[in-house]
């Protein structure tokens, strides 16, 4: 379809407000968010939710960064894989933190069940039902990240936020201690 995709390996990523931001892991993570104008979250559903590293993940991307949101605006699919049968906890959490961050989530979400019978020796996605729901779920994100182009910031603007310069939110939002 034409997007430039760009994937995150979480491997080696500390976690949060464990080490300084300018751990190498960490700088990659923010900077792939702010480049960013779309993301997809998906998660293996363990214990009935997301995985400690998504979430360790999503805590390290801030809900800004001085006056800059990194996440604010942008589009978001959510997304998992279970073990046993089909469940939406992952994803409905996933949508929750997408809602706080101010993320777009688009309607469609993909759950797929028995996810170890799912893909072949090589990892790929076999042809199944499930298989056309995350075509389905990647192309609607393509489409809301392509309607919401240029427009992502007039969606988002807020009168709250209007009211108070760059420099008393910095001074708001950056506090060490409260």
């Amino acid at each position: 379809m034409g997007g430039e995709v760009r994937i995150f390996d979480p491997a080696g990523l500390p976690q949060p407000d464990s080490t300084p931001e300018d751990h190498e892991k960490v700088k990659e993570l923010r900077e792939l968010a702010i480049w960013s104008e779309g993301m997809v979250w998906c998660s293996p559903e363990r214990h009935g939710s997301m995985t400690g590293i998504l979430k360790s993940q999503i805590d390290w991307i801030p809900l800004s960064m001085g006056a800059v949101r990194p996440t604010q605006g942008k589009t978001l699919a959510v997304m998992e894989v279970c073990g046993g049968s089909q469940s939406f906890n992952t994803v409905n959490q996933m949508r929750i933190l997408g809602r706080w961050m101010r993320l777009i989530t688009i309607p469609n979400q993909s759950s797929v069940a028995k996810a170890y019978l799912e893909f072949d020796e090589a990892g790929r996605m076999k042809p199944s039902p499930y298989y056309d729901r995350v075509v389905d779920v990647m192309e609607e994100l393509f489409k809301f990240t392509l309607l919401t182009r240029g427009v992502a910031s007039y969606l988002v603007d807020r009168y709250s936020e209007r009211k108070e310069s760059a420099e008393e939110l910095s001074a708001r939002v950056n506090q060490r201690s409260i």
